[in-house]
């Protein structure tokens, strides 16, 4: 972590269109982000779950990201900064304070990397040791490649995107603003064969990963048979995921890990899907469908809902199935 003066915070608070209002000097300065109970007297600590008020009372950070409603807990060491969402102030700060954030290729290509004469590389290109281009390659302006990474053939990284070390890519599209976590694995065969005979069936398909969209550690998601695999803009999928051939994702999804969803099923926007479930092939899934985790998705969920347990049901009727049973043991 770095030293950043209040100043840059306000700055980037701003930047963000997030209000601020404080009346700690420009030039005062902070270590670090640190949680409530754990903050020094040089830390920014931030409040967005009440339960954690009566800790806040004895807080030693230096300030603290808060709602307006809340500063009267606040210790006489610890000077608001009053934001709308805490949580969402936090979430741009993180990018300050974290030295080991990747924001910027240094446009540097190693000499230990290979790229194949059939690829194109754009500006300011950083491509670490023992990574691999492919042939038919396009990796636009400002990319970041980590090292040991395997990308292409037939892929095309679009401006800004950062692909981690131990990232294998292939027959993609990775579109602005991405971020490809270490050990993905995108764009390859999936899952198929003919049931009776075991013959593998050859996937010709691609993957489209949109703009502004995290894919996590480990996530592996296969290329369609014919057409695309689907992951829409601004998503955010976790480490431990596997999507099938076929699946198409829609925007600012939300899967936790270890979630597992099977081909050709289509899934809406702002979904939520908790760590573990399972979801089936050939379904679909509404929009702003919530999914509780260890769940088992059998049939297709309309939009609105929030579901739980296996099959997966309306939460509320699974909840009174849960208390029942638990009355006849």
């Amino acid at each position: 972590m770095k030293k950043i003066k209040y100043f840059e915070i306000r700055k980037k608070l701003e930047s963000q269109l997030i209000k601020v209002d404080s009346e700690i000097a420009d030039e005062v300065f902070f270590d670090k982000v640190n949680s409530i109970s754990n903050a020094n007297k040089d830390d920014l600590t931030f409040i967005s779950n009440i339960k954690y008020l009566d800790t806040l009372k004895t807080c030693k950070a230096k300030a603290c990201l808060i709602n307006l409603e809340y500063i009267n807990y606040l210790p006489k060491n610890c000077k608001p900064i009053i934001v709308e969402n805490p949580y969402l102030a936090l979430a741009n700060l993180t990018e300050l304070f974290n030295n080991n954030n990747i924001n910027n290729s240094n446009g540097k290509k190693s000499k230990l990397s290979f790229v194949d004469g059939n690829s194109t590389i754009k500006n300011n290109v950083q491509i670490d040791h023992f990574s691999f281009i492919d042939a038919d390659t396009l990796i636009e302006d400002n990319v970041f490649i980590g090292a040991n990474s395997k990308i292409g053939p037939n892929v095309i990284i679009k401006k800004n995107s950062i692909i981690n070390d131990n990232v294998s890519i292939s027959n993609s599209i990775i579109n602005e603003n991405c971020e490809i976590k270490s050990g993905a694995k995108i764009g390859f065969s999936g899952f198929g064969f003919e049931q009776y005979s075991k013959k593998k069936i050859n996937h010709i398909g691609n993957v489209i990963i949109g703009k502004n969209t995290t894919i996590g550690c480990n996530t592996t998601i296969d290329r369609a048979v014919f057409e695309s695999t689907i992951i829409g803009d601004y998503s955010q999928i976790d480490n431990l995921v596997q999507i099938a051939h076929n699946v198409t994702i829609g925007n600012h999804a939300i899967i936790a890990s270890q979630v597992g969803i099977a081909g050709s099923t289509v899934i809406g926007d702002y979904v939520k899907i908790g760590g573990q479930a399972g979801i089936s092939g050939h379904l679909k899934i509404g929009n702003n469908v919530t999914i509780a985790g260890k769940s088992g998705v059998t049939k297709n969920i309309l939009d609105n809902k929030i579901v739980a347990g296996f099959p997966a049901k309306d939460i509320n009727l699974w909840k009174r199935e849960v208390i029942n049973l638990g009355k006849n043991i």
